[in-house]
């Protein structure tokens, strides 16, 4: 996807908007999880699924062969 650059303006506590067509082209809608990161001076937004937020939460706490034996175990 290739669109036109759009500029914003960075209100009261690092708030901006995302244009329009960017929201409708990625779906991005109100309570959508965004990842916010730094690459070099550039400043990138992905959107993130519910279940990958999750996931990504979870790691570290339960291995996914930890749940596999225990689903063996039944």
């Amino acid at each position: 996807m290739k669109n036109k650059p759009e500029i914003v303006i960075v209100r009261k506590r690092g708030v901006i908007v995302i244009p329009k067509n960017i929201r409708e082209a990625l779906g991005i809608e109100e309570g959508d999880i965004l990842r916010v990161s730094l690459e070099e001076d550039k400043i990138i937004l992905s959107k993130e699924s519910f279940w990958e937020k999750l996931f990504d939460s979870a790691k570290g706490i339960y291995s996914p062969d930890d749940a596999e034996l225990e689903l063996d175990a039944d």
